[in-house]
């Protein structure tokens, strides 16, 4: 089985010792990702706004992994408030509802205090099929 990693540039990938999304096989798994803003290193205000951003992040690690949002089979959303948690379904509604996969939500602290939502996925890439007709037997399978 081939295996691929997938960096976002992050310092802590290299000095905790993790990816942020690892292609095995035909699955990417992308690793817990908060609404960190790494193309304005900051981390916006508010649970809706890092929901937003967390599933750019993702979005753009399944995407140079062959990937996309529309492959996603399981996620696992990590919220420390309780009373956060509603104000994202619009937010999962709108990236996820045509997909709908496996969920888990767990409620825990995240690394810092201003983190408000972490979210995990796993995505099962689609092979590409190729078209079985024999050309030389008239069009025939």
């Amino acid at each position: 089985m081939t295996r691929r990693l997938i960096s976002s540039g992050s310092r802590f990938e290299a000095e905790i010792g993790y990816s942020r999304a690892v292609v095995a096989g035909d699955f990417v798994h992308v690793a817990g990702t908060t609404g960190y803003d790494y193309a304005t290193m900051t981390l916006p205000e508010g649970v809706e706004a890092q929901c937003e951003q967390c599933f750019r992040n993702i979005q753009t690690a399944l995407a140079e992994a062959g990937s996309g949002m529309q492959d996603v089979v399981r996620v696992t959303f990590i919220v420390p408030r309780r009373e956060d948690w509603q104000a994202c379904w619009p937010v999962t509604r709108k990236w996820l509802g045509e997909v709908r996969p496996a969920a888990t939500l767990l409620h825990a602290g995240l690394q810092d205090e201003a983190m408000r939502i972490e979210i995990e996925v796993t995505a099962q890439r689609v092979p590409i099929l190729v078209d079985s007709v024999d050309r030389n037997e008239g069009g025939q399978a």
